[in-house]
């Protein structure tokens, strides 16, 4: 007979706290785009800054912070996110 109390596999705790860590991750990357795109690009045409032949907005927007969610998704990867196996013995997981 089982426990009275319920086992929790400890596989779903590593993926909630992962599954955090990208709602974050995707948050933060709306946040920044809106804040780019809308707080330097709600102005009138004529008046646009330009980076490399394209309007500043989305030059921050989109290229740089793409380029920052390359590089901050690539730390979260290696540095805290964990493999997990996902077989049915998956307990003893590093």
């Amino acid at each position: 007979m089982m426990n009275s109390k319920k086992y929790q596999d400890p596989r779903f705790r590593v993926a909630n706290r992962e599954a955090l860590i990208g709602v974050g991750l995707a948050s933060f990357n709306f946040i920044w785009w809106y804040a780019f795109a809308y707080g330097l690009g709600s102005g009138p045409v004529a008046e646009y800054d330009f980076i490399l032949g394209m309007p500043a907005w989305f030059f921050y927007s989109c290229l740089v912070g793409s380029v920052i969610m390359i590089v901050l998704v690539a730390v979260m990867v290696k540095f805290f996110f964990k493999e997990v196996p996902l077989d049915d013995k998956g307990d003893g997981f590093s």
